[in-house]
C-alpha cells in the first residue's frame, strides 16, 4: 500500500511531497545528532552508539521514503539529507570550533550509516529489475 500517490503514476499529491520533505529533513537531523553524540564515552572507553543509531534510522527513513512513493529512486532522498548534514558538520564554526575530529570513528560513522541503507536499496532495485522469480542452479529448460 502506498501513501500519497496521485491519480497519475509517478506523481505525488501534497501529502506525499510533505512526507518526503520531512523524511529528508529527518535525514539531515539524524546526521547532525549522530555527529554530536559520536564522541560519547562510557567511563574511559569510547562508546560510539550513534553509529548504530544512525544506521538504523537511515534504513528506516529509506524504507519510509520508498513506501511513500513506491519507487526505489526516492529512497535516496533521506540519504542526501543525511549527507548534506554530515558535510555541514565538517565545516568549522566560529572561533575554529570543529564538530568532527580526524579519527576512525568519523569514517565508521560515514560508512556505517550509509552502507545498510545502500545495500537495502540495491537489493530492492535488483529485485525490481530482475523480477522476484529466478531459476535455481541446475534447473534447465525441459
Amino acid at each position: 500500500m502506498t501513501v500519497g500517490t496521485a491519480a497519475k503514476p509517478g506523481h505525488l499529491d501534497v501529502l506525499g511531497r510533505v512526507t518526503l520533505a520531512l523524511l529528508v529533513f529527518d535525514g539531515f537531523l539524524c546526521a547532525v545528532l549522530s555527529v554530536l553524540f559520536l564522541p560519547t564515552y562510557l567511563g574511559a572507553t569510547p562508546f560510539p552508539i550513534s553509529i548504530l543509531a544512525a544506521a538504523v534510522a537511515n534504513l528506516a527513513l529509506v524504507i519510509a521514503a520508498r513506501s511513500t512513493t513506491g519507487r526505489v529512486g526516492t529512497g535516496v532522498l533521506p540519504l542526501t539529507g543525511w549527507g548534506f548534514g554530515f558535510l555541514l558538520c565538517m565545516f568549522g564554526g566560529p572561533g575554529g570550533d570543529v564538530l568532527m575530529l580526524a579519527s576512525v570513528w568519523t569514517l565508521l560513522l560515514l560508512f556505517g550509516s550509509l552502507v545498510p541503507a545502500a545495500v537495502y536499496l540495491w537489493k530492492v532495485s535488483a529485485k525490481a529489475a530482475f523480477g522476484s522469480v529466478s531459476p535455481t542452479v541446475g534447473e534447465g529448460t525441459r
